[in-house]
């Protein structure tokens, strides 16, 4: 599990624990990596179980990872799942993020779950068996305000996710994105902090899920071997809406894009006109703000 040290990505790991897997977490705080070693340990259900960590940065050299990540298969085995969950965020206005943010956060979010992919995608083939997680969000769905660095970061993996499923279907290895909604974590804390009004406001039009149930969730579908992971009733609109060209894992998933497209779409309309609605009054108020101060 990269990005193992918190957030979904710890409560991925606590859920696989659980269910008697052996865990090897990756993440840069080796502090924090610790600790959540000792956390996940309570939940034991063998004494054969081991919780492994790496502490490296996923995006930044790839043979780095590769090595670091063939180390973990000589001590535990070969990956039965890679959950990649490494993620960052920055909000604000298109013309005042830093330029250097979009390059970060490219290289976290979207490189940070293309090199670890890479380093077990061979032997995965081989073993004709494998799960690739890609923890995406609500985001990589649909584009917002104040999210013009993190957004594309988000769907990029859902392309990445398609192409690769196409290929290794054949060899037994299925491929999960997740579209995880707002979920109350130490990241979207950070997150808020330095959110737009008209972001905050667009958020609070759906609720804050809890990790451990978003964890549950992304569990289960990878498991099962589903393409698409989403959490909660708008979760499963915004997937129908989104499906396009998105492989499916049944018939009836199928049947269900089709029969509840059109009505969803009508719906996805009424809520892109309110966030409409939003930006507008807030830049209104803005701009009555600043005629007030100049009068003065």
């Amino acid at each position: 599990v990269t990005g193992g040290s918190s957030g979904i990505g710890k409560c991925i790991a606590i859920e696989c624990y659980k269910q008697g897997a052996f865990i090897t977490l990756i993440a840069r705080d080796e502090n924090k990596l610790l600790q959540t070693k000792k956390e996940i340990e309570k939940y034991c259900v063998n004494d054969k179980q081991v919780v492994l960590c790496i502490s490296v940065d996923v995006s930044k050299d790839y043979e780095q990872m590769e090595n670091v990540l063939k180390q973990a298969q000589e001590k535990l085995g070969p990956v039965d799942m890679l959950v990649n969950c490494a993620g960052t965020s920055v909000t604000g206005k298109f013309e005042d993020i830093e330029v250097n943010s979009f390059e970060r956060l490219m290289a976290v979010n979207y490189l940070g779950s293309v090199y670890p992919s890479r380093a077990v995608i061979a032997t995965m083939k081989e073993r004709r068996m494998g799960r690739i997680v890609f923890v995406s969000s609500q985001a990589g769905q649909l584009g917002l305000f104040g999210y013009t660095a993190y957004s594309p970061t988000k769907f990029a993996l859902r392309g990445l996710a398609e192409a690769l499923q196409m290929e290794v279907k054949p060899y037994n290895v299925y491929v999960t994105v997740a579209y995880p909604p707002d979920t109350d974590t130490p990241g979207f804390a950070e997150e808020s902090k330095t959110k737009p009004l008209e972001t905050k406001l667009i958020s609070e039009t759906s609720s804050v899920c809890q990790a451990e149930q978003v964890a549950r969730v992304i569990v289960k579908d990878a498991i099962q071997g589903n393409f698409n992971s989403s959490v909660g009733s708008d979760g499963y609109m915004l997937s129908i809406l989104t499906s396009g060209m998105s492989p499916v894992t049944s018939i009836t998933e199928g049947l269900q894009q089709v029969v509840c497209m059109g009505i969803f779409r009508i719906v996805g309309l009424f809520y892109l006109g309110s966030f409409d609605s939003i930006v507008r009054r807030c830049m209104m108020q803005r701009e009555k703000s600043e005629s007030a101060d100049k009068t003065e």
